[in-house]
C-alpha cells in the first residue's frame, strides 16, 4: 500500500515531524537523543518520526549526522509517468 510522506517544521519549537500516511493514534518511543518514534499500537508499523531540538543540533556542527533510522524508498507511479 503506497502511504505518502508529510514533512512539518515548527521553527519556534525547534521540531521537525515526519509522518507516514493518514494521521492516526501512536505509541511514541525515544529512539536516540531526542529522536521519537511513533508506533501504530495495532499493526506495529511506524508511522512517523520527531526530531525536537533540530536545528540547534545543526546550530555548531560543521558534520553531517547519522540518525538511528533506516527507510525503504520508492517513486510513485504517478511521479514515474511525470518524468
Amino acid at each position: 500500500m503506497e502511504k505518502k510522506l508529510k514533512v512539518f517544521f515548527d521553527k519556534e519549537g525547534d521540531v521537525f515531524d515526519i509522518a507516514i500516511g493518514r494521521p492516526k493514534g501512536a505509541i511514541s518511543k525515544e529512539i536516540g537523543n531526542d529522536i521519537i518514534m511513533r508506533i501504530d499500537p495495532k499493526t506495529k508499523e511506524i508511522v512517523g518520526f520527531t526530531i525536537l531540538n533540530f536545528e540547534k543540533r545543526f546550530e555548531h556542527m560543521k558534520r553531517s549526522e547519522t540518525l538511528p533510522i533506516t527507510a525503504t524508498f520508492a517513486q510513485s507511479e504517478s511521479m514515474k509517468a511525470e518524468g
